[in-house]
């Protein structure tokens, strides 16, 4: 076995323990106001005319055991929608748990969890065919990550599928970028 030396282990301890919410320190070129996403039930979500807004993106899949975070995620959009925060599902089968089509997808989450937030059509969120938000946000570990774009555009944290829509850990940034 190679042994490293102290220094180098020293320096790698901090990547050992990351978060779940890690704030960004350094924010890739452009903003997030630079993607469209093509709408689930036809057009687009423009993030460009939601400048000036923080926005909430969330890659979803239906048949995920997380799934049941679209009703708190609907809860969110309710409470905040009003003060200026715009939450975005996108809908993907990246991981092998979506409905086959976008028309499905709509069903389900209205059906079943009341969604009425912007739902983008079913996008790829990782590989060479990822949707250009998520080659400029970084690819997602699983299903419900969510990426917090701040009011000025840029990436200000994310969140791991773990980290409920109502957790303090989600809301705290969240009225900070309302703030």
């Amino acid at each position: 076995m190679v042994e490293l030396p102290r220094r180098l282990l020293l320096a790698a301890a901090p990547l050992l323990l990351l978060p779940a919410a890690r704030p960004r320190a350094a924010t890739p070129a452009g903003t997030a106001y630079d993607f469209r996403f093509p709408a689930i039930e036809g057009g687009e979500i423009d993030l460009a005319q939601h400048r000036g807004k923080p926005i909430l993106v969330v890659n979803t899949a239906s048949f995920c055991g997380f799934a049941p975070q679209f009703a708190a995620l609907q809860k969110l959009h309710e409470t905040y929608a009003p003060r200026g925060l715009l939450v975005v599902g996108v809908p993907s089968n990246d991981f092998n748990q979506e409905a086959a089509d976008n028309a499905a997808v709509k069903e389900f989450c209205e059906a079943e969890f009341g969604v009425d937030f912007p739902m983008a059509a079913i996008s790829h969120v990782r590989g060479p065919q990822a949707h250009p938000f998520f080659a400029w946000a970084g690819a997602p570990r699983w299903n419900f990550f969510k990426y917090l774009v701040g009011a000025d555009g840029r990436l200000l944290n994310t969140f791991p599928s773990q980290v409920e829509p109502n957790a303090p850990a989600l809301l705290q940034p969240v009225e900070a970028a309302l703030a």
